[in-house]
């Protein structure tokens, strides 16, 4: 199957390459002359046959609706758009009722995986009509996990992101939980060995989890992550997650706390916040703060079969 992919950057030229593993065949474009195969979107639109299938990966907000808004000129009806980027739900319906207009289908979908769903596959929630998902199913089957796990058609139009968006929140919760054990057993005079204690906990125990093999890692490079300030970015997914349950009456203590404790972050060196930033490093590569004159870490493990 052909498609075209915007946005060659960490997730989305790893995506292209696994499409292309696969046997599909992926024309992409991105501001980068070095890594783009074309030269504009309408390159793009002319390199795939109708009905085309344009994925779109990149920053959610003004880029991506700058993007759907140039798609809607040069694509022709029939054909599909699917952002796969961290859009929130409510622009994912927005950019439908554009995309529709001009005869045009549209896809929301959720990506998770980081930087090694190239290898492993990646986890896919999908918003959108039936009709379109089943158009888009060769390349959903490429991308996800073999098996039974890694793919859903959540619902309509924002069912997608909205998903992502929950799983997001689920993330921060789990990552500060696994960050205050951290810094607890870090206060004790008991605990002489933190990082064994981290790694003695990923098998045979209920919290066993990758995030948990990403924090052991971490604390493999740097033990007492003196290298890191307390420092932890919020992809914006966080703040959605807790604005929603506002709105829906909800009750979302610890997801809450977790956002809350980023932004407490930035505020203080925190020790769990270095835990929080060493997670986010290894699982999807994201930057990190580091004290002056440390290396930075990377992010190298695998996560489990």
């Amino acid at each position: 199957m052909q498609l075209g992919m915007i946005g060659l950057g960490r997730m989305g030229g790893n995506m292209a390459e696994r499409l292309r593993r696969a046997g599909h065949t992926v024309v992409g474009y991105d501001r980068d002359p070095d890594v783009t195969d074309v030269g504009s979107l309408a390159e793009l639109v002319e390199r795939l046959s109708a009905p085309r299938a344009v994925w779109v990966m990149v920053p959610a907000g003004e880029p991506t609706r700058a993007t759907v808004d140039s798609l809607a000129e040069v694509l022709e009806p029939g054909d599909v758009v699917i952002d796969g980027g961290n859009s929130h739900y409510a622009d994912d319906q927005e950019h439908a009722k554009v995309l529709a207009e001009k005869g045009l289908g549209f896809l929301d979908v959720g990506v998770s995986g980081g930087v090694w769903g190239l290898d492993n596959g990646y986890a896919l929630m999908v918003g959108g009509s039936e009709d379109h998902v089943k158009q888009l199913k060769p390349i959903f089957d490429a991308l996800k996990p073999e098996g039974d796990y890694g793919f859903v058609h959540a619902g309509e139009v924002g069912a997608g992101h909205f998903a992502k968006m929950v799983h997001n929140g689920i993330e921060y919760g789990m990552m500060q939980a696994y960050a205050e054990g951290w810094e607890l057993l870090e206060a004790s005079d008991l605990i002489k060995n933190v990082p064994e204690t981290f790694h003695s906990w990923r098998e045979g125990t209920v919290i066993r989890s990758w995030l948990l093999d990403l924090a052991d890692r971490a604390l493999d490079d740097d033990p007492d992550l003196a290298k890191l300030k307390g420092y932890a970015q919020d992809s914006g997914e966080g703040r959605w997650t807790v604005q929603s349950a506002v709105e829906l009456a909800v009750p979302l203590p610890v997801i809450t706390a977790a956002l809350f404790a980023r932004f407490a972050s930035r505020q203080d060196d925190s020790p769990a916040m270095k835990m929080v930033a060493a997670l986010r490093n290894q699982f999807g590569g994201h930057a990190v703060e580091t004290q002056k004159g440390a290396d930075s870490p990377g992010a190298d493990v695998n996560p489990p079969a």
